[in-house]
């Protein structure tokens, strides 16, 4: 299938065990495939782990932004955005997807055979394409910080396209997602009054399409987008650090200060692309090789392969809120007084925060080299970024 393989997978054919285009009849049920029970509990504590990682982390994110005192910015939105489809990913795809694999049926009845995976496969989208709005936003302000900016208004229009377009993207689940027995009719009593809930397309051919549509609109495209804009916004931070070398005259331990922070941006940009890549890679080829070559892929091993790709891919709810969130100074300053609650001070009294969206990153050669200044312009997960001399670029990833 593709990206959406929570979606895909879970709803292409939950029955059988491994879900999605699989035939029943490849899979026993007699449990001659399934390892142990050890197994089944090592499955299910990392099923259940994700899940109440992945919950708690994307709805503290939520609270701490909704907690703002200022009204927030196009990148708070975004991030807000994409922490609310993390959740949904969290209850519709982790629980279902387990429970089927586990039971080797679907229980839940027609309706939610029918909402489920197309609510997985808009989940999934409208998170990929968040990411994709994070990204080209950041981009835009660091390569363009004179130009034009979207404002909170426009962000949310922004967000409304995207989840109509997510929407539209996974309606042939509820146009093709059916339940019923005709998987197990094969297999003797009382396997063959098993319920399955499987896609049933009108070809081969256009399920394949679509599946292949999906893995572009939902991995390769967004991947690329990804990569080039943090490529670009790490080509022309290197650009102002060279131009700051060139202008100031820094002691020794600053120089080296200075280098360790340009290792942070570095790292923390290569982490963003890394974290979408790597998570979903693997379900993506898993789901490709079942959509294009099923007879390549295990019998006995199909299931846990599923699992581990499965597992890797919704492990992404865990790390947003981390790589997005947790990794900001102020942020966990806000977690702590939240959890502790305490009353402490603003922040807005330790540092002079400016919004991300009204933030100009730019190196004004006017300035006398000495007061020279920028913003921390590479951190996604910035509510609020620090004003702080370039020497200090990377202060957020202290």
């Amino acid at each position: 299938m593709a990206l959406s393989g929570i979606s895909l997978w879970a709803g292409h054919l939950n029955s059988s065990f491994s879900g999605n285009h699989s035939n029943t009849t490849q899979f026993p049920l007699d449990g001659s495939c399934w390892e142990s029970f050890a197994v089944t509990l090592i499955l299910v504590l990392c099923y259940g782990l994700v899940l109440i990682m992945g919950l708690v982390g994307n709805i503290l994110l939520i609270c701490i932004i909704a907690r703002q005192r200022d009204r927030p910015n196009v990148t708070s939105i975004f991030i807000a955005n994409l922490s609310t489809s993390d959740i949904l990913m969290c209850v519709f795809c982790l629980p279902f997807t387990l429970s089927s694999m586990l039971m080797d049926q679907w229980v839940f009845g027609a309706a939610l055979c029918r909402l489920t995976p197309f609510i997985q496969c808009m989940s999934v989208t409208v998170s990929v394409l968040s990411l994709v709005l994070i990204a080209l936003e950041r981009h835009q302000l660091v390569l363009h910080p004179s130009g034009w900016k979207p404002s909170p208004a426009q962000a949310c229009s922004a967000l409304l396209g995207v989840w109509l377009v997510s929407a539209v993207t996974a309606l042939p689940f509820l146009a093709f997602q059916l339940l019923s027995s005709d998987p197990y009719s094969e297999l003797p009593p009382p396997h063959s009054q098993l319920q399955a809930c499987h896609e049933m397309w009108p070809s081969m051919q256009d399920r394949r399409a679509y599946s292949t549509a999906l893995l572009v609109f939902q991995y390769c495209g967004p991947l690329l987008l990804m990569l080039l804009c943090y490529l670009r916004i790490f080509l022309r931070l290197q650009h102002r650090r060279s131009l700051l070398e060139r202008q100031c005259s820094c002691s020794r331990a600053e120089e080296q200060r200075r280098v360790a922070h340009s290792k942070r941006v570095s790292i923390m940009l290569v982490a963003l692309v890394m974290a979408f890549g790597v998570c979903w890679l693997p379900l993506n080829m898993f789901n490709a090789v079942a959509d294009w070559n099923e007879e390549a892929l295990p019998v006995c091993q199909h299931d846990l392969l599923f699992s581990f790709c499965h597992l890797l891919a919704m492990s992404s709810t865990c790390i947003n809120p981390i790589i997005y969130g947790f990794l900001n100074t102020n942020f966990r300053s806000e977690v702590r007084s939240a959890l502790l609650h305490c009353h402490c001070r603003p922040l807005e009294e330790n540092y002079e925060n400016i919004p991300l969206s009204v933030m100009n990153t730019d190196i004004s050669n006017s300035v006398p080299e000495r007061s020279i200044t920028c913003y921390s312009t590479h951190a996604k997960s910035d509510l609020y970024i620090q004003e702080s001399d370039l020497t200090t670029l990377g202060k957020y990833f202290e």
